[in-house]
């Protein structure tokens, strides 16, 4: 709209909860609501106190509030959570247009008087907003009230392309989402807020299902710094972390480089639909008969794509269009019918997920490989017979612990720390479980550390410290588990067949295929090397510690005169000739 509107609509509202300039950051219910109307033609108040305001057809009108929190972090959340259609959509032109105007400093600018104090919060606010609107578009100002912004109600799907520049500061990630959400949630869970088209990229995990993270695109950096202000508002049951993001982290996910992807995308407003576990010999028709006349598909056989391998192998994945929210939903109902011999899975999809399942299986070699095993990455001069219980435990860790407050925490026993002897043990997402393993110099300091930390505090938590071997501490490493039934070793390994062989072993680097006989055999490293397998499905649950800048300061003098030992304790054995 770039005319002027025919009537403003001053807006204020409180909550029960923080107002101000963090009005609506806390999820606090909406406590009071007030508007008055001013009619821009006559240049006075509408005294009409109503519910529907009597205006002929074709008239048109717009909110005007102070700054932006009253609309897009309290109404349309509200609305939203409520499921009320009074602020989101409306049958007359321009309800969702909205000027917003800094009135405290136009205040100051006009030499305005303010109101009584007598009038009570909120309705002298609104006084003074009716007033310095008729100020304006009075004499000699005459200002008018148009290009006003507007808030979104609905959320506009889309392909993204890997070449498209995307603004880092406009890149939010959501993490904690129900597995079942949809971008249309996450639109919802953001109500109020601009997203860009196709903005919302929902994440998967190693095995193509959702991971309950999405990164967010919105249409500027306003937009994305009121979407932080919604950390941990709640969808449903569940709480929501926002974090910042990158636009590289978005096109991760959400770009895609496919012609054919492109085109299936290239039909707008479309709802998108997954079908998972079809037979490899399915055909089109098969997938339209299947749907049948309750819920047709967009474009018929153009509306359907099926995923494949590189040499066009099909998945059994296929993603289906239909071109209405009613269509969809008979679609989903089918969920788990028959297709010939096998029952079909159907989820509700995304465009960004249609490009990330099809990236995964492009990238995918034409003859698989066996995955390359874990080996460990420490060097063999400081990996300890198994049978010495030389290494410690510690669980119950913060998060955010650092390497360094684990040397303060051990205290004394820091001394005793191998090199390259600390290691944090990582869960499957690549964050901090808790727990770290350390490899001491003997089992009597071991002994004696787990002795004196057990249970000391870390910040405001309280460490648990165990005395294990070397064997314990590798199968945790190598995503098995140790607890008070024993050890379980890592998914790479049957029950009677694990064990860990002498130290003997050296793998070449130039291998690309290894025996299972050989999965654990140690690989002589140099110090400072630690090897990943690239690809590898299981884990490597841990980082490597190395020294501060000092102490590698030290450990390189000690390369130049080996032999030596440092004051921080670290030895450092030169290179053998």
């Amino acid at each position: 709209m770039t005319a002027s509107p025919d009537y403003l609509v001053i807006l204020f509202v409180t909550t029960a909860g923080t107002n101000g300039a963090r009005l609506g950051s806390d999820e606090r219910e909406l406590l009071q609501l007030l508007w008055k109307v001013v009619d821009l033609r006559s240049k006075e108040f509408n005294q009409s106190v109503s519910n529907e305001l009597n205006i002929g057809v074709g008239t048109s009108f717009c909110f005007c509030t102070d700054g932006q929190l009253h609309i897009r972090q309290v109404l349309h959340p509200e609305a939203s959570k409520k499921h009320k259609t009074w602020v989101i959509t409306s049958s007359r032109q321009g309800l969702n247009e909205v000027p917003f105007v800094d009135f405290v400093q136009v205040h100051k600018d006009l030499n305005l008087d303010k109101n009584s104090p007598a009038f009570p919060y909120g309705a002298s606010q609104v006084e003074d907003m009716g007033n310095i609107i008729l100020t304006l578009i009075s004499e000699p100002y005459n200002h008018r009230f148009s290009d006003p912004e507007r808030v979104n109600y609905k959320f506009e799907s889309g392909p993204c392309s890997k070449m498209e520049l995307v603004d880092d500061n406009a890149v939010i990630r959501a993490r904690g989402l129900p597995w079942q959400s949809s971008d249309q949630d996450i639109a919802r869970f953001f109500k109020g807020l601009n997203i860009a088209k196709g903005g919302a990229a929902l994440c998967l995990n190693a095995q193509g299902r959702r991971n309950g993270e999405a990164l967010v695109r919105f249409v500027s950096e306003e937009h994305r710094d009121l979407a932080l202000q919604r950390h941990k508002h709640h969808m449903g049951n569940r709480y929501i972390e926002v974090y910042k993001a990158t636009g590289e982290d978005f096109l991760k996910i959400a770009g895609g480089t496919s012609n054919e992807v492109a085109q299936f995308l290239s039909k707008e407003n479309q709802v998108i639909v997954r079908m998972r576990g079809l037979p490899f010999n399915v055909t089109t028709e098969e997938v339209l008969t299947f749907f049948g006349q309750h819920c047709p598909v967009t474009g018929g056989k153009e509306g359907v794509l099926f995923v494949t391998y590189p040499d066009s192998r099909p998945t059994g994945d296929a993603f289906v269009l239909f071109a209405c929210e009613e269509y969809a939903q008979n679609a989903l109902k089918k969920h788990k019918d028959l297709l010939g011999k096998r029952y079909i899975e159907l989820f509700r999809s995304t465009a960004a997920e249609v490009q990330q399942v099809l990236n995964r299986y492009s990238s995918t070699p034409l003859i698989p490989l066996p995955t390359p095993p874990i080996l460990p990455v420490l060097p063999q001069q400081f990996v300890p017979p198994t049978n010495i219980r030389d290494c410690i435990r510690l669980r119950g860790l913060p998060y955010a612990a650092t390497i360094e407050d684990i040397l303060e925490f051990l205290g004394e026993f820091s001394t005793d720390i191998r090199t390259h002897g600390v290691h944090m043990v990582l869960n499957h997402q690549g964050r901090p479980s808790g727990d770290a393993f350390i490899q001491m110099k003997s089992a009597d300091r071991a002994f004696l550390a787990a002795q004196k930390c057990h249970k000391k505090t870390m910040k405001d938590r309280y460490v648990e410290v165990f005395q294990c071997s070397a064997e314990e501490m590798n199968f945790v490493l190598m995503g098995g588990t140790l607890n008070r039934n024993g050890l379980s070793p890592p998914p790479c390994l049957s029950p009677p067949s694990y064990s860990f062989p002498a130290p003997a072993a050296v793998v070449p680097t130039e291998a690309a295929l290894y025996q299972p006989s050989m999965l654990l055999n140690p690989r002589t490293l140099q110090p400072s090397t630690a090897y990943y397998p690239a690809g590898a499905q299981l884990f490597m649950n841990y980082t490597t510690y190395y020294p501060s800048m000092q102490q590698r300061m030290d450990l390189y003098t000690q390369m130049i005169r080996p032999g030596q030992c440092s004051k921080n304790g670290f030895a450092f054995k030169g290179p053998s000739s």
